[in-house]
Formats: C-alpha cells, sequence, structure tokens
C-alpha cells in the first residue's frame, strides 16, 4: 500500500482505453496530418456538444487560451480586470503580458472561489472584465458575478481550466455547466486534468459567434485568410495527436466525473467528524467534480511531511497568494491586504484523487493523517 499510492494515476486511467486510444494515435500517424488534421476539428465539435455551446476553438494550453480570450474581448493595456488572488499564475500573467492591469480580489472560506460579495468595491471606470476561476473543480458563484457584470457593462471571462464537467444551478433552478455561462470560457486538456491529454492542450468556448471568429484568428497568427493578417495574433494550435486522444477521453468523461464525484464523498464521510479537518465546500449549489480533494488544517506543512514518511503523497494549491509573488509586487499590494488567501496558503492540503482511486487506498490515506495529526 505504502509504495502504490498516487497522486494521480493517469498510467492506470490510460490502460482502460489503451486499445482506443492506442488506434487513435495510429491513425494520425498514418495520415501524417499532425498539424490541424481532421482530428482537431473532430474534437472542437463533440466539447461543442458537450458544452452545448456554439464554438469551441483549440489552441496549446490553458494559458493561451486565457490570453487569446483578453486580446478577443479588445482589452487595451491599462484596462483593469479583476481576478482572485487565491489562484494558479496564469491568469494574472496572461494579462500583465498584454499590458493589462490585474485588479486583485480576495475568495471565500469556504469554496475558495472569488467572493463575488468583495467585486464590485473593485470595479472602477478603467474595469472591463472579471475571470470567474473555477477552482478546484466546483464553480464560482456565477449568478451574482453575471449580474454585477451586467449592470456594469463588463466581460466576463470563466477560467475553467480545472472544473470541466462542473454545473452550476441558478436560483431559478436553471442549470449550466462550468464554461457556458461566461462572454467566452477557457479550458486546459494538462494530463491531470478532469479531461486530459497526454501533454499540453487547451481550448476557448463561447456562444459569441464574432468573438469565435477573432479567437480563432488570433491563435492562428492573426490570420483570416492564409498570409493574411489582420490583427495581431500568435501561433498556439492543439496539435493532432492530442485532439486524437481527447476525443477519446471526452467519451470517458462522465464516467471519469463519477468516479471522482465517488471518491470525493468517501472522504467526506471519513473526515465528517474530524475537527482537526476542514473539508471542501459542499454541494449545494455547486456540483463538485473533485479535480483535487483539498482540506484545510493546522501545522500543515508538518502534517505533510508526516505524510509523505508513510507514503502518502499530497500538494499543496497554492504555497503563496498571486498579490504577494515577487512577478506582481509591482501593482502594490502588501501582506494582510486579502487575508482569507494568505490564510489559505498556510492551511490547504489536496490528497491524492484520481479515476482510479480505491476504497481501500482512501482508508489508508484518512487513517494515516489521523495518527500524524494525534502525534502533533
Amino acid at each position: 500500500m505504502v509504495n502504490s499510492i498516487k497522486m494521480v494515476d493517469l498510467h492506470g486511467q490510460y490502460l482502460k482505453v489503451k486499445e482506443e486510444v492506442d488506434q487513435a494515435i495510429q491513425t494520425v500517424i498514418n495520415s501524417s496530418s499532425f498539424i490541424n488534421g481532421s482530428a482537431v476539428d473532430e474534437f472542437c465539435q463533440q466539447l461543442a456538444e458537450y458544452l452545448g455551446v456554439k464554438k469551441v476553438i483549440s489552441c496549446a494550453n490553458g494559458t493561451d487560451a486565457l490570453q487569446i480570450s483578453y486580446q478577443s474581448l479588445g482589452l487595451k493595456p491599462g484596462d483593469e480586470v479583476i481576478m482572485p488572488t487565491f489562484n494558479y499564475v496564469a491568469s494574472v500573467e496572461a494579462a500583465a503580458l498584454l499590458g493589462l492591469k490585474p485588479v486583485f480580489v480576495d475568495v471565500r472560506k469556504d469554496s475558495f472561489n472569488i467572493n463575488e460579495n468583495l467585486i464590485e468595491e473593485q470595479i472602477t471606470k478603467a474595469t472591463k472584465a472579471i475571470v470567474a476561476v473555477h477552482l478546484f473543480g466546483q464553480s464560482a458563484n456565477m449568478e451574482p458575478i453575471l449580474d454585477l457584470a451586467q449592470r456594469f457593462s463588463l466581460k466576463v471571462i470563466e477560467d475553467n481550466a480545472q472544473s470541466l464537467g462542473a454545473v452550476y444551478t441558478f436560483s431559478n433552478g436553471v442549470e449550466k455547466m462550468t464554461g457556458t455561462m461566461g462572454d467566452i470560457s477557457i479550458h486546459s486538456f494538462f494530463p491531470t486534468k478532469n479531461l486530459g491529454c497526454f501533454g499540453d492542450g487547451g481550448a476557448i468556448s463561447t456562444n459569441d459567434m464574432e468573438l469565435a471568429k477573432k479567437a480563432l484568428m488570433i491563435s492562428r497568427h492573426g490570420q483570416g485568410q492564409k498570409y493574411n493578417y489582420e490583427m495581431i495574433g500568435c501561433n498556439s494550435r492543439l496539435d493532432t495527436l492530442q485532439a486524437a486522444i481527447l476525443s477519446v477521453k471526452l467519451k470517458k468523461l462522465k464516467s471519469y466525473i463519477k468516479s471522482r464525484r465517488e471518491a470525493g464523498f468517501i472522504y467526506n464521510q471519513l473526515l465528517q467528524n474530524i475537527k482537526e479537518v476542514v473539508g471542501p465546500f459542499g454541494e449545494n449549489s455547486m456540483y463538485h467534480t473533485y479535480n483535487q480533494y483539498v482540506i484545510k488544517l493546522k501545522d500543515r506543512d508538518k502534517i505533510k511531511e508526516d505524510l509523505r514518511l508513510a507514503g502518502v503523497p499530497s500538494m499543496i494549491y497554492y504555497p503563496s497568494p498571486l498579490h504577494l509573488q515577487n512577478a506582481y509586487a509591482y501593482l502594490g499590494y502588501v501582506r494582510g491586504d486579502f487575508p482569507v488567501a494568505e490564510t489559505l496558503c498556510q492551511e490547504v492540503l489536496a490528497l491524492p484523487i484520481h479515476t482510479e482511486i480505491t476504497l481501500q487506498e482512501q482508508q489508508f490515506i484518512i487513517e494515516t493523517l489521523l495518527q500524524t495529526i494525534d502525534k502533533l
């Protein structure tokens, strides 16, 4: 048991679809259409159908998808973009590279997502967009965010890199998938995501066909017709091999999410009476897909090391909020500006969760966690 527990078991997942994946790869090799092969368009159509959106544009990775989305919306240097400070760096990085001004907002203690109640106070005349990040597998609270955007004529970018397949329920009972509610949305197919390829990959989804047209051109060097460059763009493509793999795995996505949710529920049950551990935010209106299973606890670093010694891997997402990173010191934020995010960075710990995890492994993980806590 000690030597077998994995943070993510990509190989085990592959073995279950090996024949289909191998055949898909061989088909691409036989065609030798490694760039912009037919499998790319086929995957985009399949993902659009899955999401229920008008258009999906593929690209090289989730970070590129963010940059292309900012450009597609016509954001200019100096425009302010509101985003959570407890997050992966991609949202702020892509904005900064374009000369946009990132404006950070603190997050909720329960869901770790942007605190929708703190957004309005950060809106100025220069504010043009809000990045709603769906963190760790569950939706941000989209209804008030969309209401704010409408009131202040702002664009909404959904960062759905970690939560493909999650569902949000509005107050009137209407359910929508993450990546379908904003003006434009981004997705990542990094291998550990809910839908992961065998390398890097990303996509953009939207119901706005003008935005879709711009995003496609920007991702292809700003090119409309061949060698006719209508705008400044970049070179960001999903290669055909990855698209073929993703088409196979997209057919399995519902079962992958079902497995993740079952594992998440088991952890919830095993931890429900452990006062030293705060588990993830409950279901409520946020359909959690458990891309990560993140708990909060005191003495996090000591517990993490004790778990490692006992053969249980874990990860810290994230050890520092974005507003305290050296790269973004120029924005002028200081320690204490966003207390919830700063506290989370001292307390969060992600436990192993993936489509192949077993009940025996989960029981061992929690038993080991309790033993480490008892030693403190």
